[in-house]
């Protein structure tokens, strides 16, 4: 097969040929960003899920349809080792920036620009160079609390948004690596402008983790957002993201090295986008039969292994990677925290350093008290298959 034509695109938050199984998904979040539009008040969403299920191309799609509808739009990814006030200050920056070009907004962006100024002072997060005066108003978005001055700079924005006719959409990947006071601060600013009926809309991206986090930052946070599970594909949009992408270019597939597929890669879409790509590169002649998915199984694996497994696993001290191994003993799913101790042959309150640090680097994390998992799909086979 034309190594040229491959359609497949294994690849951190790559679109695929194919997005199959997640138009509900989009068509909720197109309403919502429409509705915002026409001054009608929706909630904001929070994609939640395991690594490699489509949570960042989904984001990246939603942000082109809001820019589509007419908003304007801001995409981060939630910082590991800066602040959230320095990471989404020039995105801010940059929505007035655009809004400052439409005359019916001026007099309310010179306002937000103005408290953008003093949040920049009060955070150290740079300076605002734009030919509009821009001198920070005392008292406003200053006083060096994130909670209070971010919502403060929301409302003044939205406000802006507002004057012009149009609305702000902020996207945020990987919150679980929000600093709790960040989550808060956050969801205290959305809540503001949510009040204040604020073209304002927010889609996040995070591990199943950030259901619980966002209530515990703020109890209201289930009332704010819509909590939306992205999971494996079932059968039908699994193997139409394996199926149309090779029919598009003109070649044929069996329906046995389809299941083959979809069973290997457990619906999830990043594998079958890796599946794809090496079942495609070692393909002779179509239809692909089923022994050159056989083929693929192994080549796809040494890729994970050595890259998208690897890494994380790499990641973590040796105490960390005794726990994981003692996790992975115990197969696909869930594990107790106290089975894990046992089977280490340790109490669970000497594993806590452990098992805290491992969930901070995202590979792990605790879907209901006491018990722990994996975040990345097919890790404890890595860990099975590769580690001594």
């Amino acid at each position: 097969m034309d190594p040229l034509k491959n359609p497949f695109a294994p690849g951190a938050g790559s679109q695929p040929p194919e997005l199959a199984g997640r138009d509900d998904i989009l068509e909720q979040a197109d309403i919502a960003l429409q509705r915002i539009l026409l001054g009608r008040q929706d909630r904001s969403r929070m994609l939640l899920g395991l690594r490699g299920v489509g949570k960042t191309v989904l984001l990246n799609q939603i942000e082109r349809t809001a820019e589509l509808r007419g908003h304007l739009t801001s995409f981060l990814e939630a910082p590991e080792d800066d602040s959230l006030a320095r990471t989404l200050y020039p995105q801010m920056a940059g929505v007035l920036r655009r809004l400052s070009a439409i005359e019916s907004a001026k007099a309310r962006v010179l306002a937000a620009m103005r408290a953008l100024r003093g949040f920049s002072i009060a955070f150290q997060a740079g300076s605002l160079e734009i030919a509009l005066p821009a001198d920070p108003e005392p008292g406003v978005a200053d006083s060096g609390m994130l909670e209070s001055d971010l919502a403060d700079l929301f409302i003044r924005i939205g406000e802006a948004a507002q004057s012009a006719g149009k609305a702000w959409t902020l996207l945020i990947d990987e919150i679980q690596y929000l600093r709790n006071e960040e989550l808060a601060a956050v969801i205290v600013a959305l809540h503001r402008a949510s009040q204040r009926g604020l073209p304002i809309l927010f889609f996040g991206a995070g591990l199943p983790q950030v259901a619980k986090l966002s209530g515990e930052a703020k109890s209201y946070a289930e009332r704010l957002f819509s909590f939306i599970s992205v999971g494996a594909l079932g059968r039908d949009p699994a193997s139409r993201a394996i199926v149309e992408p090779i029919c598009a270019e003109g070649e044929r597939i069996t329906g046995a090295a389809v299941d083959r597929i979809i069973q290997e890669t457990r619906g999830y879409p990043y594998f079958l986008q890796e599946w794809g790509f090496q079942t495609w590169k070692l393909a002779e002649a179509s239809p692909i039969p089923e022994t050159v998915v056989t083929a693929a199984t192994k080549a796809s694996l040494a890729h994970l292994d050595g890259g998208f497994f690897r890494v994380r696993y790499e990641s973590l001290t040796p105490g960390e990677r005794e726990y994981v191994k003692a996790m992975a003993q115990f197969g696909p799913g869930p594990c107790k925290t106290a089975a894990v101790a046992e089977a280490m042959g340790e109490k669970i309150t000497a594993l806590a350093p452990r098992r805290a640090g491992v969930v901070k680097k995202g590979i792990v994390y605790s879907p209901s008290h006491g018990e722990i998992d994996f975040t990345v799909p097919l890790f404890n086979e890595f860990i099975r298959r590769t580690a001594s």
